[in-house]
């Protein structure tokens, strides 16, 4: 396996890295000689399995950081910031910064017990949108960034579509597509790209979290040309081919990577 990352001192950054889409994006790379920093939220139950995953990056030689905190916290980034300020060093530059962020309200509108409220609009709003930008600012003003940098995020169908008990996600989806896009535009002269992979219905921990989910896969699958469902993996090598030099002029781009699943 080529490993055109080892001698480059590259690092990713990955916003909600510790499973799902994240994580199998991190094992990619590391595989490929990426260092990783992981940014995740997660409960004391969930760390051994965490650790797990964890253990999988380490064993691809790669250096290797993750904090457990909040990433929307302005004091929660200058912190992680330092330290991996300090562990790249003079040589070491943030190749790419992936948002994998999936904290979201999946409340109904109407005729609910738990009815969908303006703060949890801005909750979703927040983590799963708004703090793509606050990252990228961050990184930026801290000069952080490699001269090719790459910001990739995961977007969904939903950003377009009307399902129920996702409007708050839905919206986050839609406007973290509008940062992205503008990301790219003002961005480019400091050699920044950023792109938005759309993902197929993945069975990762937060589709099980949408209410409905089991009909969303029967018909994800009737629908999709191969048949399938779009595994994590398939969404990790997208990953893996952005951050390419030969991805370089890929830039402001909704990428959809279902299988065809979108065309029907």
């Amino acid at each position: 396996m080529v490993r055109e990352f080892q001698d480059l001192n590259y690092w990713t950054i990955i916003l909600g890295g510790s499973s799902g889409l994240g994580f199998a994006s991190a094992l990619k790379l590391a595989k490929h000689g990426m260092n990783i920093c992981i940014v995740h939220r997660s409960g004391r139950a969930e760390m051994e399995a965490i650790e797990a995953n964890f253990d999988l990056i380490k064993a691809h030689q790669v250096q290797f950081l993750s904090f457990n905190a909040d990433v929307v916290k302005q004091e929660t980034r200058a912190k992680i910031l330092t330290v991996l300020e300090e562990k790249l060093g003079k040589e070491g530059k943030v190749r790419c910064l992936l948002h994998s962020i999936a904290k979201g309200n999946l409340k109904a509108m109407v005729d609910d017990s738990r009815i969908l409220e303006a703060d949890d609009f801005q909750i979703t709003l927040q983590n799963m949108a708004i703090s793509l930008y606050d990252w990228v600012k961050d990184l930026y003003d801290a000069k952080l960034f490699a001269s090719d940098s790459r910001i990739i995020s995961f977007t969904s169908e939903g950003s377009s579509k009307a399902w129920k008990h996702y409007a708050a996600v839905s919206v986050a989806k839609a406007a973290l597509e509008a940062i992205t896009r503008n990301l790219a535009l003002e961005f480019a002269p400091y050699g920044l790209r950023a792109n938005c992979i759309q993902a197929g219905v993945t069975n990762t921990a937060s589709l099980m979290r949408i209410p409905g989910s089991d009909q969303l896969v029967q018909y994800s699958i009737k629908r999709n040309p191969f048949k399938r469902l779009t595994t994590p993996n398939d969404v990790a090598n997208i990953v893996y081919l952005l951050c390419k030099d030969e991805a370089a002029w890929i830039n402001g781009a909704v990428i959809p990577v279902d299988g065809g699943e979108h065309i029907s």
